[in-house]
């Protein structure tokens, strides 16, 4: 690329914005974090959401029963809204958690000016709720999965009836015990199901009478019982959450800090301090990385997830750039407990399938595709190329595990290719199905910049082994729905969820977190063995076994674990990334 290319007077342009950037003023009024996010948002409520902005947000808003603690490395479960961590039965089949009194929910006009107290039955309702027909969650896999005894059979009397689902049917599986008290008993041991219990896309408490009030509105009116509150919103631009009134007086304990510097000073700062130290949060919707950038290099914004384009002009050499430390702008480097992926549908007519022809061309396109690329060329160096689904702070990853699945191995691609008769029959210079029709891959793609590039490393590496493909791009909530639907042939993005990668794979989660809609009876026995073991030699074992079973079908082609470095303003403290909270912001503080 030549000096007067676009692309380098984008960068020439944002490193002189960034010699302006200027020093926050103290005593600006209320305490107002401004940031940025990079997709737009769907809306806020848990069971109908699964977009990294929308979730962020209601991380703000509702709260689970149990959490990690903030700074304790590796994580480690503690309570949030619970009085403690919950009874769990030698067997790992009851669950009895019990909550807090003295909790309440945000005020709203559902609750006719009276104070709401948060209960055991809001987080029965709740998780009732992902059950509900009506809501289409593609999160329910979670609870299935766990087999709660008599919710899965009253979703399907919902299906089958007109009467809609019953959220007053006892079921064994999920009962208040009192006021405060809340059991759940399971068909199969799960091990780790109280760590269902600390994300809040699954497990936030809402109340049934704002549900029912708010109905198919309900995405623009997130009621909860966390730090904050929505209080403007407008759709794809601009989200603005201020501090909740009725939030409890927490004051954050220090004890557990890790000893890491970030986690130190952190802990230094927040010792003592009442939650949340902010007053406002102003997020905008920034999809395009350069005006990210610039925002934050100008002094607009005050934390910056920073694009892995502008890391040699932010970071050179992982270090802060002159520019920026004369300002006092510190970086944070995290290694993301994410892997960024491709699916395959099994179901298309293309790509999908079981039989060895159709498996080889999965496999030809995972060893021709040029992941380092995409590392090194796009995201500057800001990921580690991906050997498995499962990414770092998860158990089961191992760092030194790699496959021969992976590329770029062009010459292994092109002969596993010519074993299995897709040939270039007709001399156009692109090979034929080997019935001889016309092969075309089609992949989806979101429209931004980062998703051009990556377009072009997939074109390239395509055409270098014979392959035509072609891109169908669409809006981010547009490809989610398309995909859940089973439209999409190939498509990709970052996946985060604690203990599930493995799950993406399961087969009964075709219709919502298996993308790749990969029905394979032997990895569906490995998947269920390891779940109900406790972590050990054994489950690892087994881990290792649905691994390889997934790089021999190659329903998934994983690509990279990000490493995002946060940059945060001179003002910023309190601040550090947790590899699986999402409600970072509670800590944060503005000088």
């Amino acid at each position: 690329m030549g000096p007067g290319s676009p692309r380098r007077r984008h960068l020439l342009l944002a490193g002189a914005a960034a010699g302006a950037l200027p020093a926050l003023a103290s005593g600006r009024g209320p305490k107002t974090l401004r940031l940025a996010y990079n997709f737009a948002e769907t809306g806020f409520d848990p069971p109908q959401v699964s977009d990294q902005s929308s979730v962020q947000v209601d991380a703000h808003i509702f709260e689970p029963l149990l959490t990690y603690d903030y700074l304790a490395r590796p994580a480690r479960l503690q309570p949030l809204t619970a009085a403690a961590l919950p009874e769990v039965s030698a067997d790992f089949k009851r669950f009895v958690f019990t909550v807090r009194p003295g909790i309440f929910f945000a005020d709203d006009p559902v609750f006719k000016g009276q104070p709401r107290e948060l209960v055991a039955a809001d987080y029965a309702y709740s998780i009732r709720r992902f059950y509900d027909p009506r809501w289409k969650s593609e999160h329910l896999y979670q609870f299935e999965n766990a087999k709660i005894l008599g919710l899965s059979e009253l979703r399907q009397q919902a299906l089958k009836g007109k009467a809609g689902f019953d959220y007053d049917a006892p079921v064994d599986g999920l009962r208040v015990l009192d006021r405060y008290r809340l059991e759940l008993r399971l068909a199969d041991p799960a091990p780790r199901f109280t760590h269902v219990f600390a994300s809040p896309l699954l497990a936030a408490a809402v109340a049934r009478e704002v549900v029912e009030a708010y109905g198919d509105d309900l995405m623009a009116h997130p009621v909860g019982t966390g730090p904050f509150r929505l209080v403007q919103w407008r759709r794809g631009s601009l989200i603005v959450l201020e501090r909740n009134p009725r939030y409890r007086e927490e004051v954050f304990d220090a004890g557990s800090a890790a000893d890491h510097p970030d986690c130190q000073a952190a802990a230094a700062h927040l010792a003592g301090q009442r939650l949340p130290l902010l007053d406002r949060v102003e997020i905008s919707i920034v999809n395009e990385a350069q005006p990210r950038w610039l925002a934050f290099a100008g002094g607009q914004h005050d934390l910056l997830e920073l694009p892995p384009e502008f890391a040699p002009i932010a970071v050179p050499g992982g270090r802060v750039a002159p520019h920026l430390a004369k300002r006092g702008v510190r970086a944070q480097r995290t290694a993301e407990a994410v892997v960024a992926h491709t699916f395959f549908n099994c179901a298309d007519p293309v790509v999908g399938g079981y039989t060895p022809e159709k498996v080889a061309l999965r496999r030809a396109i995972s060893m021709a595709h040029d992941t380092a690329r995409m590392v090194d060329g796009v995201l500057n160096g800001q990921a580690v190329v991906a050997q498995s689904m499962i990414p770092p702070h998860c158990y089961g990853h191992d760092a030194a595990y790699t496959t021969r699945s992976r590329g770029p191995a062009k010459a292994r691609a092109q002969a596993l290719l010519d074993t299995y008769g897709y040939l270039d029959r007709d001399g156009d210079g692109w090979r034929e199905a080997p019935d001889g029709s016309p092969l075309v891959l089609r992949k989806a793609s979101p429209e931004d910049q980062r998703s051009r590039a990556f377009n072009d490393i997939w074109r390239a590496s395509m055409n270098a082994i014979g392959l035509r493909i072609e891109f169908e791009v669409h809006t981010f909530g547009d490809l989610i729905k398309r995909s859940l639907a089973g439209q999409l042939p190939m498509w990709g993005f970052a996946w985060t969820d604690g203990d599930f990668f493995l799950g993406l794979a399961y087969g009964p989660n075709g219709d919502q977190s298996n993308d790749a809609r990969f029905q394979l009876p032997a990895f569906d026995a490995l998947y269920q063995r390891q779940r109900r073991l406790p972590d050990g030699p054994e489950r690892l074992a087994l881990i290792r076994d649905a691994q390889r079973c997934m790089h021999a079908w190659a329903p998934y082609l994983p690509h990279y674990h990000p490493i995002t470095t946060d940059l945060l303003a001179p003002a910023v403290r309190g601040y550090v990334r947790h590899p699986f909270r999402r409600d970072e912001l509670r800590f944060v503080d503005v000088l």
